[in-house]
C-alpha cells in the first residue's frame, strides 16, 4: 500500500452473507462509504449535515472475486482525480491477500441552496492531493 493510501479493516458479520456463504453484493458499496468518512471530513470538518456540500456524481464498481464470512477485509481508498469542482475516490476490497471488489467513486462539491456545484477550495485540493495515488 503506498504511503497516499489510507486503510480501513473491517470483520464481516453474519447477516452481512448471502445463501451461498458470501458477502452479499450491496454490503460492499456500504463498507466503501464508511471508508470514505477521511475524506467527507477534509471536504466537510466535521461533518456538519446542516452544511453538507458534497453530492455523489457516479458510482462504478467491479467484483473481482467472492469476499467470505469470518475473515477480516481491509478497503483502501485513494483520490485518483482532482477537478476544479469534482475529485474521485478509488477504492479496493482486501481479503487473504486477494483484491475482491474495486470501485471508482465521483464526487462533486455542491452548494445545495443554489442547486449547483461550486469549485473546491484550494486548501481542500491540497489536502486531497497528498491522498492521490
Amino acid at each position: 500500500m503506498s504511503v497516499t493510501q489510507f486503510s480501513m479493516d473491517l470483520t464481516p458479520r453474519f447477516c452481512e452473507t448471502d445463501a451461498l456463504g458470501h458477502i452479499n453484493n450491496t454490503v460492499i458499496p456500504v463498507w466503501f462509504e464508511a471508508a470514505r468518512d477521511p475524506i467527507f471530513e477534509i471536504v466537510n470538518p466535521g461533518q456538519d449535515l446542516t452544511k453538507w456540500n458534497m453530492i455523489i456524481a457516479g458510482f462504478t464498481i467491479a467484483f473481482n472475486a467472492p469476499t467470505f464470512y469470518g475473515k477480516t477485509i481491509t478497503v483502501k481508498t485513494h483520490i485518483s482525480r482532482i477537478g476544479n469542482s469534482s475529485f474521485e475516490i478509488a477504492q479496493s476490497c482486501w481479503q487473504d491477500g486477494k483484491q475482491t471488489a474495486e470501485a471508482k467513486t465521483t464526487m462533486v462539491h455542491y452548494n445545495y441552496q443554489t442547486e449547483k456545484s461550486q469549485p473546491l477550495a484550494d486548501a481542500v485540493k491540497a489536502q486531497l492531493a497528498g491522498l492521490t495515488g
